[in-house]
């Protein structure tokens, strides 16, 4: 009778499981990936989605498809209850998998900050049907504003605030005013787009804290120039159908975009594990649960300080990183041998403002404007899973910057009117 090879389960599919489960391909094991979806998300281009510039199915693509090649991988579209760390069993709306390796790779979603109500109004951006609810809200608000009967309703209408002013929250601005100002500038009657306010409001004392002053300046400067309001220093209080209410005033609003935190998702209650106060699980220098040398947690579940000492961000390409080294690790164990702990290496930080600004911090290497632009726009399609999505992120992004058109302008599930 065959010998049984180990089986490892990895929970969740995006930028940090796929890595793992591709490079576990050649490894003598079988790889059993749980993913509640039935895609794999380019999350950085969710925003391109959610402001029309790009349809889902150019930022995201099937796992099965991903893995057709990989024989030894088995995927199942199912949610994670728990894990019985003794039993060595993963719980499953859909039943139980025994593994003999566990990877945690599931993610992080938004933090209202012990506020979930406020989701019902200010949708974040983690997911597809968030950027097409936000998409459906954004558009939805200039129709409802050209049939709205009087100017106060329109105002409202078309005001737009955008919470928190990280990366995704500048490009949502840049890229919410491209749509007023350019895309949508002539196709209403009775209402101009242009005239639409967008509001981006941080909490901190400026925009992208995790860049230079310099670079955050500019970005202030460029978002500016676009007509977008910047309020730093100015937390949230409540987000309402109508609007947000403010420490010191209230700004009424057609569409609220939230883009203020992340939380880590359940993984630390299913594991019973040391969590930070983002809730996610605290692991060793080579990524595996304290006291289970066979668990793994990776990506934005984790909190993770590498050899060095740093503190491994919650970016892609560290998730990406941290997927490669523990199926390397994983597969280096059942040969016999091991690998020194983890070590991220920082592969930079990139935000885009609009469609000819944009910054890079990548060692010597800073740049903005419009050759900032032209390297994050490379950076991105490069990262895009396949040639053909490669081709048409690029061609469309070429047509767009040449006419100002968005070609994903469509509105499903329409919203009621809120002229009141």
């Amino acid at each position: 009778m065959p010998q049984q090879r180990p089986n490892v389960v990895i929970v969740g599919a995006g930028f940090g499981g796929l890595p793992a489960a591709m490079t576990l391909g050649r490894a003598p094991v079988d790889v059993t990936i749980i993913d509640r979806q039935n895609y794999h998300c380019f999350q950085p281009l969710l925003y391109q989605v959610a402001t029309a510039a790009l349809s889902p199915a150019e930022v995201a693509w099937p796992i099965r498809h991903i893995l057709r090649r990989q024989s030894n991988a088995t995927v199942f579209m199912a949610e994670v209850t728990g894990v019985d760390a003794e039993a060595q069993t993963v719980h499953t709306g859909s039943g139980p998998f025994r593994y003999d390796f566990l990877v945690v790779a599931s993610g992080a979603t938004h933090s209202y900050f012990g506020h979930d109500e406020w989701a019902t109004f200010a949708p974040g951006l983690k997911r597809i049907e968030d950027a097409t609810r936000v998409r459906r809200s954004i558009l939805a608000a200039f129709e409802q504003a050209e049939l709205a009967g009087y100017d106060e309703a329109r105002r409202r209408l078309l005001t737009f605030v955008i919470v928190g002013g990280g990366p995704t929250g500048v490009e949502m601005a840049g890229a919410i005013a491209e749509v007023a100002r350019q895309t949508l500038a002539r196709d209403f009657r009775r209402i101009d787009p242009r005239t639409a306010r967008i509001v981006l409001l941080e909490a901190g004392p400026r925009l992208l804290p995790s860049f230079s002053e310099r670079h955050s300046a500019y970005a202030l400067r460029t978002l500016t120039a676009m007509g977008v309001e910047v309020k730093t220093g100015t937390p949230v209080v409540r987000c309402a159908a109508r609007g947000v209410d403010l420490e010191h005033g209230r700004i009424d609003a057609g569409a609220i975009v939230w883009a203020a935190g992340v939380v880590a998702s359940s993984a630390a209650q299913w594991l019973a594990a040391e969590r930070d106060r983002a809730g996610r699980v605290i692991v060793r220098p080579d990524l595996s649960l304290a006291g289970h040398t066979n668990i793994f947690v990776i990506g934005d579940t984790a909190s993770a300080i590498d050899e060095t000492g740093r503190a491994v961000p919650g970016l892609a390409p560290a998730a990406k990183q941290m997927g490669d080294y523990v199926g390397r690790l994983i597969a280096a164990r059942l040969a016999g041998g091991s690998l020194p702990p983890f070590r991220y290496r920082n592969q930079g930080t990139l935000a885009t403002i609009g469609r000819r600004a944009a910054i890079v911090e990548l060692g010597p290497i800073q740049l903005k404007g419009f050759v900032g632009w032209l390297f994050w726009s490379m950076v991105h399609i490069y990262f895009l899973i396949g040639l053909r999505n490669r081709f048409v992120v690029a061609l469309t992004w070429l047509w767009g910057y040449i006419t100002f058109q968005r070609g994903a302008r469509l509105i499903t599930d329409v919203p009621p009117p809120r002229f009141q």
